[in-house]
């Protein structure tokens, strides 16, 4: 078996230049690594311990790791870890602890007071409830409405907080004072995790559909400490998962169609065209998520026609 390298000058010059740098996300949070075990080394490494000391490489390492992602090879990914300290408020917070696949230690605010910090929304900033997406957003609140609400929420951030330290102040115990204060207090939390999961974890929360706030939060950790760290696994974890599609076998049976129809030509596609070759299965359904994200995914492909902008 095949000993790991020692890490090389610049390898330790760039943990040391991100070490404990805190990268700031929203109005007062932030993402910084801690530690990190291992490289795009360790994740080939992993992978040709089965070939044995003294066998030949079969593959170079980037391509090797580009395999590996592409066929879902995860193993090898859950050699390296890295631990990050990470100042998040709570609602986001608990769409991140969803993700079982980590060591968390969290602040307590059992035994230390609540961190005097929570996440304030600026006059531009609130969001309209989307209506096809129960679970998420689309779009801003209209140009200056969002002022009320703004100075609706300091007030209630800043009485919420006055009321925890008037509790403090006359001797209740602070893990009964901290019960009202708003989803929007900062926490901290040491999350340590190995790359595998970790990869999961932005693959999900940089998508377009996660919430915008926990997104930040996804895209600093990937593109400020993932990326330096591991390049070549960051290289292949675009191409393969972030920037990649996903086609179903109801989805390559409507292109199928399409281009049955099409004869090869007329390409891009009507809307009318793709509801004549739509799957039978969302016939006759008033609404389809499933067909509604197929026909992005052709839009994309220039299989179909975007719609005409509203007038």
């Amino acid at each position: 078996m095949t000993a790991p390298a020692t890490s090389s000058p610049d390898r330790a010059a760039l943990l040391e230049s991100l070490r404990w740098r805190k990268f700031p996300v929203l109005d007062d949070g932030f993402v910084a690594l801690v530690d990190c075990m291992g490289d795009d080394g360790s994740v080939v490494q992993a992978a040709r311990v089965s070939y044995g000391e003294g066998t030949r490489k079969v593959s170079d390492d980037r391509q090797l790791i580009r395999y590996l992602l592409r066929h879902a090879h995860t193993t090898p990914f859950e050699m390296a870890e890295i631990k990050f300290v990470v100042r998040v408020p709570m609602d986001c917070w608990r769409q991140w602890i969803r993700h079982r696949t980590a060591s968390v230690n969290e602040y307590s605010t059992r035994y230390s007071l609540a961190i005097d910090s929570m996440q304030a929304t600026a006059d531009d900033e609130w969001r309209v409830q989307a209506t096809v997406n129960r679970q998420g957003s689309a779009g801003l609140l209209e140009a200056g409405a969002g002022h009320r609400f703004t100075q609706a929420e300091k007030e209630l951030q800043d009485r919420a907080r006055r009321v925890y330290e008037e509790r403090l102040g006359a001797g209740i115990a602070r893990e009964q004072a901290r019960k009202d204060l708003p989803l929007s207090t900062y926490t901290e939390a040491y999350w340590k995790i190995d790359l595998h999961n970790l990869l999961h974890f932005l693959a999900l929360r940089m998508d377009a559909h996660a919430q915008l706030e926990i997104r930040h939060y996804a895209e600093t950790i990937g593109r400020e400490i993932v990326k330096p760290l591991f390049p070549l696994v960051w290289e292949a974890f675009l191409d393969y998962r972030v920037e990649a599609m996903r086609l179903t076998k109801l989805d390559r049976g409507v292109i199928s169609r399409l281009v049955a129809q099409s004869g090869g030509r007329g390409l891009p596609a009507s809307r009318a065209d793709f509801l004549a070759a739509q799957d039978d299965s969302w016939r006759g359904l008033e609404r389809c998520r499933e067909r509604d994200e197929c026909l992005d995914k052709l839009v994309s492909l220039g299989l179909v026609a975007p719609p005409e902008p509203a007038s």
